[in-house]
């Protein structure tokens, strides 16, 4: 069974990645990031999710001291939109967070003989992050293939985002098919007991359990 590294956050897109990953036959290894984030809900929720697909997770610790997001800074508000404007990027973009994550992701792969890095990134409904955008990924590979040592002898890891070009409906319909438990996870930006129902997180969850005609078991609860 071939190795993955899965970026596991707790929210809807991972999950999905989780399971998805799992159908196609991977054997997966999770990486969970405590970076300092506003709340620890979303850790547990990965953990929860991890050991309810029957996977092992490593929980990396690490934190970006310089702030500059409204997600790691609680001196800044987490914004409030009428709607997601995914041309404008908001104070919840985490400068470089996917590149560091990839990096972890990467330097665990080739350390296991990993072929695959599995992440959840979309580029459709989305909050505008750079780092989510299909070029950043292609750039992203070309780096994989000069800069470790398994890309420099032909033996590429390869970055899979299979979510990047679908919808949140098109994401949560393939999840029911593959049986993801919805109800474990969590996409709120906010701390409290319920998801707020207003970050653009919550918005773009909202929305697309509303498209594909169903209740979001996570609030349903």
């Amino acid at each position: 069974m071939n190795k993955a590294i899965i970026l596991l956050s707790g929210g809807l897109d991972s999950t999905t990645m989780l399971y998805y990953a799992k159908s196609k036959k991977f054997k997966p290894y999770c990486i969970i990031f405590d970076y300092g984030q506003r709340h620890n809900i979303e850790i547990d929720k990965a953990k929860r999710v991890a050991r309810h697909a029957k996977v092992g997770y490593k929980v990396v610790k690490m934190s970006f001291p310089w702030l500059g997001s409204s997600l790691i800074d609680k001196s800044m508000k987490i914004p409030r939109h009428s709607a997601v404007n995914s041309r404008k990027i908001p104070t919840t973009y985490v400068p470089a967070r996917n590149i560091i994550f990839l990096s972890y992701a990467v330097s665990y792969a080739e350390a296991i003989k990993a072929g695959a890095v599995f992440i959840g990134a979309n580029a459709i409904d989305y909050s505008g992050y750079p780092d989510c955008r299909p070029d950043f990924f292609k750039a992203y590979q070309d780096v994989i293939k000069k800069g470790l040592k398994s890309g420099v002898e032909g033996k590429m890891i390869k970055i899979q985002t299979p979510l990047l070009h679908k919808s949140k409906a098109q994401i949560i319909r393939m999840g029911l098919k593959l049986k993801v438990p919805y109800h474990l996870t969590w996409s709120c930006y906010n701390g409290a007991k319920k998801a707020c129902g207003v970050c653009d997180s919550c918005m773009l969850r909202k929305k697309g359990f509303l498209e594909a005609g169903l209740v979001d078991p996570a609030i349903a609860l």
